[in-house]
């Protein structure tokens, strides 16, 4: 005799419960996995280490992050085709001007340094930025588009950061995690 409609319904809501089910444990494994995971694709953590940040100046000049130590850093990867990073610079000049003990430090992302320089100059930025030929320091703080943002205490420590444009009111809550 056929299994009635009723009880068929019956398993396969069973199937699909337990087919969602298992779903729902990997996932959750693959979350856990990745969150244990210190070297996965989301970046530097608040309260890692700052990874080590040095380059040649888009003037010419030597920059380190290390050099900046004992300071409370902001360092922003930019580049002068980026739509919110050329939204975002006249938040940097303004709270430079704000924060007498500010220390910006730029890092120009896949971009042409003249252009970035030509960029800079046009803005009035007053902070070096370094740039970055071979991507090596945009893969160390895990960056895959700008404009990105560490908030870096006097300790080396990343505080904070913005993945995405910066508005005042983030800057000035996320400044204030590093001593500012």
């Amino acid at each position: 005799m056929p299994d009635s409609p009723r009880r068929l319904d019956r398993r396969f809501d069973r199937r699909q419960l337990l087919a969602l089910a298992i779903i729902t444990v990997t996932a959750m494994i693959a979350i856990v996995a990745v969150g244990l995971n210190r070297s996965s694709p989301v970046g530097v953590r608040v309260g890692d280490q700052a990874p080590p940040l040095t380059g040649v100046t888009l003037d010419g000049g030597s920059m380190s992050l290390a050099a900046l130590r004992g300071k409370p850093v902001v360092v922003n990867f930019w580049a002068s085709w980026c739509v919110p990073c050329r939204a975002e610079f006249p938040v940097l000049k303004d709270a430079h001007a704000k924060h007498a003990g500010l220390t910006i430090l730029g890092v120009v992302f896949d971009d042409d340094p003249a252009a970035a320089r030509r960029f800079a100059d046009t803005q009035g930025a007053d902070w070096p930025s370094v740039t970055d030929p071979d991507g090596s320091l945009a893969s160390a703080y895990t960056v895959l588009a700008p404009p990105q943002t560490y908030f870096i205490d006097r300790d080396g420590i990343v505080r904070s950061r913005q993945i995405g444009e910066l508005t005042a009111e983030d800057f000035e809550r996320q400044y204030a995690a590093i001593g500012g």
